[in-house]
């Protein structure tokens, strides 16, 4: 078994979130037999081990689960991670990007080509996570104009996303040189009516992940196909979430995320479960992605 480092934390708006994944990994890893190193990573930035700082050597890379830097960048940016999907002709809800620059020298002719998107649309910082600074837009200008403005208190680049019809799925990727999707999951929010913002993830009873998803055996599959397919297209390794919108058999990507909120209770972690990898066996064979990642990069000569 291997002495394995959990980081969590950090400067952003998901802290919070960070920590309580954290918490979830390292006991998980505890009971599959691992021995772990608790790093906490403070809001100002400084490393943390039982209240004393951590000081970092030059040395050899250290294995890491997840995403490499591009990966992770490309993802992080909504805006990027849709063209890159669009040069490959994946389907996906048509998008705008708007940057503030753009918009504070020109905000009616701004507004008015965004009318080309119908309502309702999503106004989201371009490279944010967890719903943080999202606004549903269903009205007139003034209603967008506001959106805008709030995504761009956190980000200078936003991006204006059509609203999709049909249910929202999600489907688990795991995996380095073949990795495998999980069997997806419906997301059925408690309102009914509302959008899986913020308060729907990290509420109790805010929403009901629903498995399998009441999609036909076709579409399901093309879920799956579609997530391994973003996962390869945007070179992930380790772990992602890929979330859908699925209208009949319309199957449409919305969003890659290369770090998903991983408690027991997370959306990525139960659909393994439901898929026959219980949360131990997964922190495990996250684990053995990381080092096997590290292997085939050791080989190369730089």
């Amino acid at each position: 078994m291997s002495r394995v480092a959990v980081l969590s934390g950090g400067r952003s708006s998901e802290h919070e979130v960070s920590l309580a994944s954290g918490a979830a990994v390292r006991d998980g890893l505890a009971r599959a037999g691992h021995g772990v190193l608790d790093v906490l990573i403070e809001r100002d930035g400084r490393w943390l081990h039982d209240g004393r700082p951590v000081t970092m050597t030059p040395g050899e890379d250290v294995p890491y689960v997840g995403a490499g830097v591009l990966a992770s960048a490309l993802c992080m940016d909504k805006v990027l991670f849709k063209e890159l999907m669009a040069r490959h002709d994946v389907p996906q809800v048509d998008y705008r990007r708007v940057t503030e620059g753009a918009y504070r020298a020109d905000p009616g002719g701004v507004l008015a080509a965004l009318e080309a998107l119908g309502r309702p649309v999503f106004v989201k910082p371009a490279r944010l996570g967890s719903s943080v600074g999202i606004v549903r837009v269903s009205e007139g200008g003034m209603e967008l104009a506001g959106a805008l403005d709030v995504a761009f208190e956190h980000d200078a680049l936003a991006i204006v996303e059509a609203g999709a019809p049909g249910l929202e799925v999600e489907c688990s990727v795991l995996g380095h040189r073949d990795p495998e999707a999980s069997t997806p999951g419906e997301i059925v929010l408690a309102s009914g009516d509302g959008w899986y913002d913020y308060e729907a993830k990290y509420t109790d009873g805010g929403m009901e992940l629903v498995v399998p998803p009441r999609i036909s055996d076709a579409a399901r599959e093309r879920v799956r196909e579609l997530a391994v397919g973003a996962f390869a297209l945007a070179g992930v390794s380790g772990l992602a979430r890929v979330d859908f919108f699925v209208a009949g058999e319309d199957v449409l990507v919305n969003e890659l995320n290369t770090m998903p909120g991983f408690t027991e209770t997370s959306v990525y972690a139960k659909l393994w479960s439901e898929s026959g990898l219980p949360f131990p066996d997964l922190v495990d064979r996250l684990v053995a992605l990381g080092i096997e990642r590290h292997a085939d990069e050791q080989a190369y000569r730089h």
